[in-house]
C-alpha cells in the first residue's frame, strides 16, 4: 500500500500529533486536519450541477459528455438540471443572438448564487463564423460573466471536461466561509 502522507490532497494535511500522550498508530493514520474552508470548497467543487444552454451544434458535443466513454459523473457534474434555480453553473453552447441574449441574462439572474457560467465554442465566445453579422453576439462575455472559456469548433468533449476541471480548480481558490459577498 503506497503512503499517502507524501502528497496532501486539496490542502488536507495528515495530523502530527506532537503531546505526551501516546496515540496509536491506526489513530494517527487515519486522522485529516484541514480548513472549513477547504472542506466547503471541496463539497461545491464536486457537486456542480449544470444548467445546459445548447443552441447549436457545441450542443451535440456537450450530450457526448454524459456518455460512458467521457463521463461527466467522475466529476459530481452528471445532475443536469432545467430549471435554473437548481443549477449552480450555465453551460452556454452555441451560437448566442441578439433576440436570445435577453433570455440568456433571464436564466442567469434567476440562478441561485455563487452561479457560475462555461462558455463552450467558438460562437459562444466570440460569435465564430458569424462574427460581425448582425445578429449574432459577438461574445457573451458582454452581457454574463464568464468564468472558464472552451474553445473550439465544436469543442470536443474532453475540451468541456478540460473547463469543468479548471471551474472545479477555481472553485476551491474561493474564500467562502466568512465571507459574505461569496454569496451576493
Amino acid at each position: 500500500m503506497a503512503d499517502n502522507h507524501e502528497r496532501p490532497a486539496l490542502g488536507v494535511l495528515p495530523l502530527q500529533l506532537e503531546s505526551a500522550v501516546p496515540v496509536p498508530e491506526p489513530l494517527r493514520q487515519n486522522v485529516l486536519v484541514t480548513s472549513l474552508n477547504t472542506l466547503v470548497n471541496w463539497a461545491r467543487s464536486n457537486s456542480l450541477w449544470p444548467f445546459p444552454l445548447g443552441t447549436a451544434c457545441c450542443a451535440i458535443e456537450f450530450m457526448a459528455v454524459g456518455a460512458s466513454r467521457f463521463d461527466i459523473s467522475r466529476f459530481g457534474a452528471e445532475v443536469v438540471r432545467f430549471s435554473p434555480r437548481q443549477a449552480d453553473v450555465m453551460i452556454v453552447a452555441g451560437t448566442v443572438t441578439t433576440r436570445m441574449a435577453p433570455a440568456v441574462r433571464r436564466i442567469y439572474d434567476q440562478m441561485a448564487n455563487p452561479k457560475y457560467v462555461i462558455a463552450m465554442g467558438v460562437c459562444t465566445i466570440s460569435g465564430g463564423p458569424f462574427q460581425g453579422s448582425y445578429s449574432t453576439v459577438p461574445g457573451i462575455d458582454n452581457f454574463v460573466p464568464v468564468d472558464v472559456h472552451v474553445p473550439g469548433c465544436p469543442p470536443r468533449p474532453d475540451a468541456l471536461l478540460y473547463g469543468l476541471m479548471r471551474l472545479q480548480a477555481k472553485i476551491r481558490r474561493q474564500q467562502t466561509v466568512g465571507n459574505p459577498k461569496a454569496y451576493s
